[in-house]
């Protein structure tokens, strides 16, 4: 089990790398196929949902920090409680911080590589 939530911390900290680098190829392989996101405001979304929001955002900057609070393998599923701040800053505009925790659920692919496979992001803007 040790082995297994090391690997899921290093998807996190792979998510959070490929993301500043705006590494859209790596970020989607971190995810299952059927992949489901749900945020406040919006109906859940996919896979390619996420893909279009990534590429519209191309030209802001996003720098994300992660706080996991706890993580639980169950055999090839495994859910993790994350306390995520990120700062998005647009072209030419203020940056906006933004934090909250969320619930991500992982699914292990038969290559044994973990997945993202649910994640409920309760992201809210701070006020400065």
């Amino acid at each position: 089990m040790a082995n297994d939530e090391q690997a899921i911390r290093g998807l996190v900290d792979t998510w959070l790398a490929a993301t500043k680098k705006r590494d859209l190829d790596t970020v989607l392989k971190l995810k299952t196929e059927d992949v489901i996101f749900m945020v406040p405001g919006q109906e859940p979304f996919g896979k390619e949902g996420f893909a279009a929001t990534f590429r519209e955002m191309k030209n802001v900057h996003l720098e994300a920090t992660s706080e996991i609070q706890e993580i639980k393998v169950l055999g090839d599923w495994a859910w993790m409680r994350n306390r995520l701040k990120v700062t998005v800053t647009p072209p030419n505009g203020k940056p906006v911080l933004r934090s909250s925790y969320t619930l991500t659920i992982f699914r292990k692919k038969t290559d044994g590589r973990w997945a993202i496979h649910r994640d409920a992001n309760l992201l809210t803007t701070i006020s400065n």
